[in-house]
């Protein structure tokens, strides 16, 4: 039977500056940037042109007012959503959630796309090998971190820095006054010969860039874990999860703690509220919005109409071609290589995120039998337990990116 601890009393601790909450965001937006922003509206956006980008903003606008919900909660009881929705569900919750984790998202599809545009970069042949070495530099990455939290907000926060000025840059060079004038109309849904959507399109890869516009599923609850060890509200009493081969240790609390409505704590929580909206309506929404829609116009401006544009990744691997052939051929070369560590990086998240949300429920499931004092172990299996069935996987055969994504 699970037994959780009611919210225990204790005071709001005062807001922080915007400029010290900026960093959950980048990590939820990372997750989403190898997925719907990089592989599947730029794949759809190149087939079918921009007539369907505004379900794009669409998709991604719906994720914000998601993950506000799910920081709210974190931020006035300091404790998951998964903990606040065990006390709704019960036992069937944490269940629910290891499975619907685990079972979708261990499919290594990101990190075949990266492993695919990197050897393509580097003028091999792409193999299965080569998807098996970036799934292990993934555990070799979260391994060297002293805190989780502040390995996969550094990564994110440099692939993201460096990745959207350049694609920004490179949309500016390509994209023709024509194409802009085409993006526009198709942010209110009008395409070249159609409305909202063309005939032919693939309901399975359009319902997937839609899910994918942002982070999508289980991967948007896991917003919660990481405003909460950031310190958001409440969450300033609960520790995070640490390196278990460096050997330091923070006491992490599963149960949390509210305030009482006083009005300073009313005061003060109107603060940290329009503080994080700030950071989460900036990082996430708008970055996320632009950089799915200059993704997409560049490979609009670059290969739509391209006969060889025929499945998956092929797309970005052509606009690397179409870059280096009008510019120079080491842009073409660096673009690869920006897009493979944007996979990378998406990847990287979502096994972090997965091995976080999995290795919470578990706690959860029977505090007595799997102690939080663990957290650290527990997450460290479930991401190596995600790491080695994507090796079999590869092995099994399975390399084709878009096929594992959606």
């Amino acid at each position: 039977m699970i037994k959780l601890e009611p919210l225990s009393n204790k005071e709001l601790p005062p807001s922080l500056p915007l400029r010290k909450l900026i960093g959950p965001s980048f990590i939820i937006l990372g997750v989403g940037l190898g997925s719907g922003e990089l592989i599947l509206w730029p794949y759809l956006s190149s087939n079918f042109g921009l007539g369907i980008i505004w379900a794009a903003v669409l998709g991604i606008t719906f994720q914000f007012f998601i993950n506000m919900e799910i920081e709210r909660y974190t931020l006035i009881t300091g404790e998951s959503i998964f903990v606040g929705l065990t006390r709704k569900f019960g036992r069937f919750a944490p269940v629910w959630f290891i499975l619907t984790t685990l079972i979708p998202w261990m499919w290594p599809g990101i990190i075949a796309a990266s492993a695919t545009v990197l050897a393509n970069a580097a003028g091999i042949p792409y193999g299965k090998y080569v998807g098996i070495f970036l799934l292990l530099l993934i555990g070799g990455l979260y391994s060297l971190g002293h805190v989780v939290y502040k390995t996969q907000e550094t990564i994110q926060k440099a692939i993201i820095l460096v990745g959207v000025p350049f694609v920004f840059l490179i949309t500016l060079f390509f994209a023709k006054g024509s194409d802009w004038q085409t993006l526009l109309s198709g942010l209110v849904g009008k395409g070249q010969g159609f409305w909202f959507l063309p005939k032919g399109l693939p309901i399975a890869t359009f319902l997937g860039a839609l899910a994918y516009a942002g982070a999508g599923g289980n991967l948007n609850l896991a917003q919660s874990l990481y405003v909460k060890e950031k310190g958001y509200g409440m969450g300033k009493y609960s520790g995070r999860i640490t390196n278990i081969l460096k050997g330091k240790f923070e006491k992490i609390t599963l149960e949390g703690s509210t305030f009482e409505p006083t009005s300073e704590n009313v005061k003060n929580f109107k603060t940290w509220w329009r503080r994080i909206n700030i950071e989460h309506a900036i990082v996430f929404w708008l970055t996320g919005a632009f950089t799915m829609v200059l993704l997409s116009l560049l490979a609009y401006s670059t290969v739509f109409g391209n006969p060889q544009v025929v499945t998956s990744i092929n797309f970005v691997i052509l606009e690397a071609s179409v870059i280096a052939q009008r510019t120079f051929p080491f842009l073409g070369t660096f673009f690869l290589i920006m897009a493979a560590v944007m996979l990378f990086g998406t990847q990287f998240s979502v096994y972090g995120s997965n091995s976080r949300i999995s290795s919470e429920n578990l706690v959860i499931l029977n505090q007595s039998k799997f102690k939080i004092e663990n957290l650290p172990k527990y997450f460290y299996l479930f991401l190596w337990i995600q790491i080695v069935a994507g090796v079999i996987i590869f092995l099994l055969g399975f390399t084709e990116p878009l096929t594992l994504v959606v």
